[in-house]
Order: structure tokens, then sequence, then C-alpha cells
């Protein structure tokens, strides 16, 4: 028995008509679940530690989100911190791990962790004042377009000099590095009879093997692993300031993942934000160990020297608050050390 040819070709027709409807919808449900590539920028050195807790929590992401996330970590590669937040800005990259010299181009008042000098007298002090502040910051990121997935610090700056060098006022005869950049951070120091030269981290070694700089603030981890103590030979046990930074990812990559993508990706975020912090602020000390066996001399600080520090610096915080730090913010870090320090066990 044959079917009629009218009813045929209308079945024709409606069977061509779903199969352009799969045929054009599925693409869209492949591009739906296609895997959503990061790509984070960051100044940390290829094969350190940070390096490394950054790639393993790219992993956690991808096994924890069954390949649907997939991180890329860029480590020295992409230029300054400037550099950095202008390329998350324009979308070449979704991520990156910053200081506070980035994060304060996006706000500046995350430059109340990092640019107040020696007003952190342990890094016990940072963490109560971080954890405090943190949700205020995150929402002023978030304000600006970015998330922050965790916050870390990776111990003190320490001033490593080709000279031996104490004293705030020995400092003055030197060429201090300062990153290229921070015009306000220049301008004081200029203004207060220093001698800054602002470069990029990739010529630090460099400029420290020309003469071109004497000194550079750093952390000893970072030192070392960028050789800066085979030039400068010296350095002093200051607790300038505690190099706080955070990860941070952009808003729009964020909100379009789904929920539960976001929280494995955040719970990731925070154990690789707690591996780093512990393992960079024991390598610091061992950062020196390692230095020492190779030449450094650590140069001690007297109560009497810093007491000199406190002094010059003192001087500076009125310069400081509302110029390279806002004021509500300086002033929150004040009260906030001042409650911690009055608690038992405080000081």
């Amino acid at each position: 028995m044959t079917m009629p040819i009218r009813p045929l070709m209308l079945a024709l027709v409606a069977a061509f008509a779903v199969a352009l409807v799969v045929a054009f919808a599925a693409p869209q449900r492949v591009d739906a679940q296609a895997p959503q590539q990061i790509r984070l920028g960051t100044l940390v050195p290829q094969g350190t530690s940070y390096h490394r807790s950054l790639q393993e929590m790219g992993q956690r992401w991808r096994e924890g989100t069954g390949g649907r996330v997939n991180l890329t970590v860029y480590a020295g590669t992409m230029g300054s911190e400037q550099e950095l937040v202008r390329r998350m800005r324009l979308g070449q990259l979704q991520a990156a791990t910053l200081t506070t010299v980035g994060l304060g181009l996006i706000d500046p008042a995350v430059t109340a962790l990092q640019q107040i000098p020696m007003i952190f007298r342990s890094l016990d002090e940072v963490d109560f004042v971080l954890a405090r502040l943190g949700p205020t910051l995150e929402q002023r990121l978030a304000d600006r377009g970015f998330v922050a997935l965790f916050w870390v610090d990776a111990g003190w700056v320490r001033f490593f000099s080709r000279q031996a060098t104490a004293r705030p006022e020995e400092f003055r005869r030197q060429k201090m590095f300062v990153t290229a950049g921070e015009t306000q951070q220049v301008d004081l120091m200029r203004s207060s009879g220093y001698n800054p030269v602002p470069l990029e981290w990739t010529d630090a070694l460099t400029s420290l093997q020309t003469g071109m700089i004497d000194a550079i603030p750093t952390i000893p981890y970072f030192a070392l692993a960028m050789q800066f103590d085979t030039q400068a030979k010296h350095m002093l046990m200051v607790n300038w300031v505690p190099v706080v930074g955070a990860t941070i990812i952009s808003k729009k990559v964020w909100d379009a993942l789904p929920a539960e993508q976001q929280t494995v990706m955040r719970n990731a975020a925070l154990t690789g934000g707690k591996q780093f912090q512990a393992q960079g602020r024991k390598e610091a000390d061992d950062a020196v160990v390692a230095m020492q066996r190779r030449g450094l001399t650590v140069v001690p600080i007297t109560p009497a020297i810093e007491a000199e520090w406190h002094t010059m610096i003192g001087q500076l915080y009125p310069r400081i608050r509302g110029k390279i730090v806002p004021a509500d913010m300086f002033d929150e870090v004040v009260r906030l050390l001042a409650e911690y320090r009055s608690r038992p066990g405080g000081r």
C-alpha cells in the first residue's frame, strides 16, 4: 500500500525542518558547554613555589569542573603590573595575581595594606587588618569589574644594597629602585631627599650590575630568585612593609560561569592562597639562609637605628595619608591596629 503523494511531501518537509532545527541548535549547545579558557598573568618567577601554587590551583579547577575551566599561568612574561591590569581590562587576560601596586591601579583603597611603611609590627597584625578590611576591599574591586579570589602576603620587604647601609640618612646617598609607574612614591622620595630610580622589575638586576641603582627594596625570596644578592650583598633587617596581594578574575568572566563552577574555583583558590602564603613565609626565611651561604651580609637594626626609621617615617605619614593612601583607609588601618594592640597579647 502506498502513501498518497501530498501527505508524503508534507512528512518529508516536516522531517527536513526538524533536521534543520537540530543542526542549528546543536552548535549552540556545544558553544554553551565549551571549556572556559582563563589566562592569568603575574610577576612571580617561573618555577617558584608561588608559580607552582597557581598551577596547582588551575589543576584543581580543571579536575573539579570536569575540564570545563582551564587555567594558563603566564609567570613573568606579560609585563609590569600596570600592563597586567591593562591587559585584563582589554580582555587579553582574564585573571591576575597582583600586589597592591597593581590592585591600587584598580582601586587605591588597597594601598592601605602595603603603602604605609613600618606601621605593622608583625604578620599577625597584617592578618588581623586584612581579615577586617577584606570584605570592603573586595566590594570596591567588584564595583570596578574584578572579583578577588584570595588574599595573601609574602612576608616583609627588606632593603638590599651594594654597600652596608643601616640608617635612613645613609640611604639618601643611594640610588633606590622604585617600580616604574609609582609616580607618587617617586615624588615623595625626592621631596624627602632620596634618589629614586623608576624601573621595571625585569631591568633591576642589570641596573644593579651597571650601577644605575645601588639599593632595591624587595622580599628575600624574590631577591634570591632574581639573583639580586649577587650584586646587592647587604640586607638590612628592617620590616619595611608586608607584600600583600590578591588573585583576581574579571567579574564579567566570573559572572558567566555556572554557580557550581564558581564554588569549585573559589574553594580551590582559597586552598591555593593558604598554600601560597604558608610557603611564602617559610621561604622568606629559607631564602635569607641560602643567600648568606653565597655571600649575603645581614645588617642588623638596633633599637636606636629602628627609632631613627620610625622618626623619619612618622614625618612622612601626613604626606602619605590622603595622597598615596586614601585618608579614610589610612585612618581605618590605624584604628584596627590600635584595637589589636589593646587586646591581651596584642603587643
